[in-house]
């Protein structure tokens, strides 16, 4: 790949005032010199100060585009909105927490490079920094979607990934379809292969979902991308 491969990062954020300034400034010590860099922040209607901490960053930083939601959409639909502007040939997505580390997106992008020219790699990760009670009910949807979808990738939920664009758009949209992307893009032919990387404590805000939510919408989710995996079984990339 060319010296300088062009990287379009999306990251969808909502009422994350006093961590989405920090992490844009790591994004750029990370990421601004190794990368053609595009950013695509899509702000889901946020009601603190997340608008003036993204305005303060976009004076900084030429490569930041930002996107507002007059109305809640949730971050399924930010990312497929963000994607739609990007203009990278790779896309990189980001949860807007700051409990991913930007850094591990280049340890990403080695293994993702590897599996070319149609694959993700995604973040699995390590010692997770959440409440007990969510790390319950993430190993529920694990084991589910092992049973149904016959899906091996433990952190299927994980925000850290990195795909081709083309891979992307070619993927059915539907709420939430961001915790079964290892899925979809197997459904269209392509690879995932897991990256270890690291997970902080959150260090503002508060979780946008309860156990109950993430447990009835994802065992609906669950049946229907069962369905379209089973309906579409012969599918290849380039087709």
């Amino acid at each position: 790949m060319q010296e300088h491969p062009g990287l379009s990062l999306l990251i969808p954020v909502k009422n994350e005032a006093g961590n989405i300034g920090a992490l844009l400034d790591e994004v750029n010590a990370a990421l601004a010199s190794r990368f053609d860099l595009e950013v695509v922040v899509v702000d889901d209607a946020s009601t603190d100060t997340t608008p003036q901490e993204l305005q303060a960053a976009a004076s900084r930083y030429p490569w930041l585009k930002i996107l507002t939601n007059p109305k809640s959409q949730g971050q399924s639909r930010a990312v497929w909105t963000a994607l739609w502007v990007s203009s990278k040939p790779h896309i990189a997505v980001l949860d807007g927490d700051g409990q991913n580390d930007p850094a591990d997106l280049n340890r990403a992008w080695h293994v993702y490079d590897a599996l070319q020219p149609a694959g993700m790699a995604i973040g699995q990760r390590a010692e997770r920094q959440d409440e007990w009670h969510r790390l319950i009910a993430s190993r529920i949807a694990a084991s589910w979607r092992r049973r149904l979808l016959k899906d091996t990738i433990r952190d299927s939920g994980c925000g850290l990934k990195i795909l081709p664009r083309a891979l992307f758009l070619r993927l059915p949209y539907f709420d939430h379809m961001h915790r079964f992307m290892p899925s979809l893009v197997r459904r269209e032919g392509g690879s995932v292969a897991p990256v270890p990387i690291s997970h902080r404590e959150r260090g503002a805000g508060v979780s946008k979902y309860n156990n109950l939510q993430r447990a009835l919408v994802g065992l609906v989710d669950i049946v229907g991308v069962w369905w379209l995996t089973k309906r579409n079984k012969a599918n290849v990339l380039g087709s």
